[in-house]
């Protein structure tokens, strides 16, 4: 007996024998899978799309990158390394002339006495280690350093022009100074070769004056009073005595003998007892004669008496 395919629900309807027809094929390719693998499929190929235009993205996005983070020229480098240079110098430089100043202890017409290069300090030692840097960060750097190295050159060069017109302002204080001193040595010196020549002639006039008949006779009437006592009584016997002997002429001098000066003392050089200058001074032969009556005689008028009796005393 026929079962009816609808009557028997464990008997599935037969579908059109449709495996080799147009239609089937296009029914086939347009009717939706809905089996997982074919999801999963679909997943993968959006993922890939997704990726695929990023790194379209990526490539196009590369050039401006690498410009970006390039690394410096040898030109830059080199640019970099002169910078660096002149940096260091300026700072040796800078360094050294504000010790000078501070040495110098001059009083500067500046507006600063001293060199501010902090700032350079900081740029160069980041010039010294640059291996990491872009070529743009490179530029900014020797940009910078090269400015604040200007910056430091100019304020050294100012106050080298300050510290060398305070040095010439003290050379020319020092030597209006010591030519100011040696006009005064010299005011002084010429005060002093005067007041010796005033004193070698008033020196040489008191003993002219001394050495006259009238001031030798002063010299010996003061001498006889001062120093032994003697009276005018005694000075009339001594006036007579010398007057005899050598007329008071402290120049006087006995040929035959050689009895020398007012008191004739013979030799002459016995005078030098009382004094160095006994060839010249009458005050000199005064004072040895005095003494030499004393001694000999004991007064002016004892030795008077001797010489009226033998013609010598």
């Amino acid at each position: 007996m026929r079962v009816r395919a609808d009557d028997d629900p464990k008997v599935e309807p037969r579908m059109p024998d449709t495996h080799f027809t147009r239609a089937s094929r296009r029914a086939a390719v347009s009717a939706p899978d809905t089996k997982p693998s074919h999801r999963r499929l679909a997943g993968i190929t959006a993922i890939a799309v997704v990726l695929g235009a990023a790194l379209i993205a990526a490539v196009l996005q590369a050039p401006a990158a690498i410009a970006a983070w390039s690394a410096p020229s040898d030109a830059e480098m080199r640019k970099s390394a002169e910078v660096a240079q002149d940096a260091g110098i300026a700072l040796t430089n800078a360094h050294a002339l504000n010790n000078v100043v501070t040495a110098s202890g001059l009083e500067l017409e500046a507006a600063s006495t001293s060199v501010e290069f902090a700032d350079l300090k900081v740029e160069a030692k980041a010039l010294a280690d640059i291996e990491d840097l872009t070529a743009d960060e490179l530029a900014a750097l020797t940009a910078r350093a090269a400015r604040e190295t200007r910056a430091v050159v100019a304020d050294t060069d100012e106050l080298q022009d300050a510290l060398t017109e305070a040095r010439e302002a003290e050379a020319a204080r020092i030597a209006a100074e010591k030519k100011r001193i040696a006009a005064e040595e010299a005011r002084k010196a010429a005060e002093e070769a005067a007041r010796i020549e005033a004193e070698k002639k008033a020196a040489a006039a008191a003993l002219a004056a001394a050495n006259s008949v009238e001031g030798a006779k002063a010299t010996a009437r003061d001498l006889a009073s001062s120093r032994y006592g003697w009276g005018e009584g005694e000075f009339s016997c001594l006036s007579s005595l010398w007057q005899k002997e050598s007329g008071w002429n402290y120049q006087a001098y006995n040929a035959s003998s050689g009895a020398t000066g007012i008191p004739q003392a013979l030799p002459g050089s016995k005078m030098a007892t009382a004094g160095a200058d006994w060839r010249t001074n009458a005050a000199t032969q005064i004072a040895w004669g005095l003494d030499y009556i004393q001694r000999a005689y004991g007064s002016p008028c004892s030795a008077w008496g001797h010489s009226q009796a033998v013609n010598w005393y």
